[in-house]
């Protein structure tokens, strides 16, 4: 009997110990998915942190973004920003009945010429913004020898030249050390403000075209004018205006033709400095015209004197196409 309790005990041990075993293998194998789980956050995490890199590199990119200017109006000005220039007809010397050089000079305190020193589009802003760009070449307009006028364009300025003579100038005495004796003036370059240039001066030709029966002027060179100042030691006298450089008018055509006037009447004009100067849309005055002794108006003609004459070879070109015609 005892022998069969042994044997009953042993059996009822072994069936435990198999359970036991049972229970390990299924709480393992449940454990296994859950640690796959518990795993997977960790092997993400290092992802997840390379990841927030780009991000920060992204914001930095569109700090640097260029900025989108808005439209100021409800229209963009492309006609006048791609204006070309209208060549003008081709002359033969052989069709030249009739010639006469000109130069004349306009007064932007001029009510007709205010637009010309607009802050909006100055004139001398354009040629030298033009000039420093290498754009537009500007010329000496120093009398010599072979130049007795100084506008024949046969002396080139590098931009730095040109800048530096558009600067206000200023007459300073020269003393001497020891004596304190003055010895002489020289002239010194000042700052630059525009606002100081308030005459441009212009050489034109009057043609009379046979092939084409037509009388017309045509601008060779344009330059802005300015007032050499001299000090109080001087007596504060002052000389007469002066060109800064003159510019080859042709070759200022394309650059004129992009710009537009300033009209105090209507802003949708659409009229460039280009179309100004080829109709002649600004009011002048003659200080020269060609002769044998090449003088000029104000040295023969003082005062009023000056205008009255200025008219009077005005009112002679005039009369010279109306006696080509008969009725």
């Amino acid at each position: 009997m005892k022998k069969i309790i042994v044997v009953v005990l042993c059996l009822l041990s072994v069936g435990v110990m198999a359970q036991k075993r049972t229970t390990k293998k299924k709480t393992t194998a449940k454990k296994k998915p859950a640690t796959t789980k518990t795993m997977a956050p960790a092997s993400v995490q290092p992802s997840t942190t390379m990841a927030t890199q780009p991000v920060v590199d992204t914001s930095k990119k569109a700090a640097v973004k260029p900025f989108d200017r808005p439209l100021d109006g409800y229209y963009k000005k492309n006609n006048l920003n791609n204006a070309k220039v209208t060549p003008l007809p081709n002359l033969r010397e052989s069709d030249v009945m009739f010639a006469k050089r000109v130069w004349r000079e306009i007064d932007t305190r001029d009510k007709m010429n205010r637009y010309i020193s607009s802050p909006k589009s100055r004139l001398i802003d354009i040629l030298m913004d033009a000039i420093a760009n290498g754009e537009l070449t500007a010329y000496d307009p120093t009398p010599s020898k072979e130049d007795p006028s100084g506008d024949t364009f046969a002396r080139p300025l590098t931009p730095g030249q040109a800048k530096s003579r558009v600067a206000d100038s200023v007459m300073v005495d020269k003393f001497d050390k020891n004596t304190g004796d003055k010895i002489g003036s020289v002239m010194q370059a000042g700052e630059f403000n525009p606002d100081s240039v308030v005459r441009f001066r212009i050489k034109e030709d009057w043609i009379f075209d046979k092939q084409r029966s037509v009388f017309e002027p045509r601008i060779i060179g344009i330059a802005p004018l300015m007032k050499p100042k001299i000090s109080a030691a001087a007596g504060g006298a002052d000389i007469d205006y002066t060109p800064i450089f003159w510019v080859y008018f042709p070759e200022a055509r394309p650059i004129l033709a992009t710009k537009e006037v300033v009209n105090r009447n209507n802003d949708a004009t659409g009229l460039s400095y280009d179309d100004v100067f080829m109709k002649r849309l600004f009011a002048s005055y003659i200080v020269k015209v060609s002769n044998e002794k090449d003088e000029r108006i104000k040295d023969y003609a003082q005062g009023i004197d000056r205008l009255y004459e200025s008219e009077k070879v005005k009112k002679s070109l005039l009369d010279w196409e109306l006696n080509l015609w008969s009725y």
